[in-house]
């Protein structure tokens, strides 16, 4: 009988988007690099210090932009209670973390968990599936249509460029008025707004990529003003992109 929680940490290469879908929940942390996340019409990038949690038998699309490092914990769903959502990604307390790194002592096996590691793993679900309660708020919508999916890969691919939406509109095949349309339908948001928010991610996939300048990041991501980037950053995140990154270390 296989254990009803095990934990295990692998290191990946820069990969191409797949469907990741799993018959355990799963918990999911990045200690280095990020993970862009999607599912049900939403985007997530998974940077060091955050988790995210899958329900099982859920799918979801993991893209790997850069090398990255996993630590994952994956629960029988007889074990620790059906998440909420089926997808949420949240900040780890010190707590989790601590926990997170405890349960990798117990990888797959046949045998079943001892008592103390049956608590452990008891522990980081309720305090993981507590924290899942406060998801980030760093999502981009992905949109249903084709035009509009369309759309966002090309906004996606000139970020550190002066992007028109003119231009995008005319690309998808579409007038500016009918995806503008689509962008408040599917997205509840403008073109506009959504674009500043994958300048946030792209901001903070570099951010855990290395050690580049936060000046350097505003610029490639496509902003003339560092105030702005900041400014931009705190309100999505609630931090400075300096402070961002020191979140990312224990």
């Amino acid at each position: 009988m296989k254990r009803e929680a095990f934990a295990f940490a692998r290191d990946f290469d820069t990969a191409p988007t797949s469907e990741l879908c799993v018959d355990r929940h799963y918990l999911l942390c990045a200690s280095r690099g990020a993970l862009r996340l999607e599912a049900h019409g939403k985007s997530w990038v998974l940077p060091p210090a955050r988790a995210a949690l899958i329900a099982a038998g859920e799918p979801i699309q993991v893209t790997i932009p850069q090398p990255v490092t996993t630590s994952s914990v994956l629960f029988d769903p007889d074990f620790a209670p059906e998440p909420s959502t089926p997808l949420t990604v949240f900040d780890l307390s010190p707590l989790a973390r601590a926990l997170v790194s405890e349960c990798d002592a117990w990888p797959d096996a046949d045998e079943p968990l001892p008592p103390y590691a049956r608590s452990v793993f008891a522990a980081l679900a309720a305090v993981t599936w507590r924290l899942a309660q406060q998801p980030s708020p760093v999502t981009v919508p992905a949109g249903h249509s084709p035009e509009l999916r369309r759309a966002l890969v090309l906004t996606d691919g000139r970020l550190s460029e002066v992007v028109r939406f003119e231009d995008i509109a005319s690309e998808v095949g579409l007038a500016s008025r009918s995806l503008a349309r689509r962008f408040e339908d599917e997205c509840g948001m403008t073109w506009r707004a959504v674009l500043r928010r994958m300048r946030i991610l792209r901001a903070i996939e570099e951010l855990a990529a290395g050690e580049e300048s936060v000046t350097n990041i505003a610029h490639g991501v496509g902003y003339t003003s560092l105030s702005a980037f900041n400014a931009g950053f705190r309100d999505l995140t609630g931090r400075t992109p300096t402070q961002y990154r020191a979140t990312f270390r224990p």
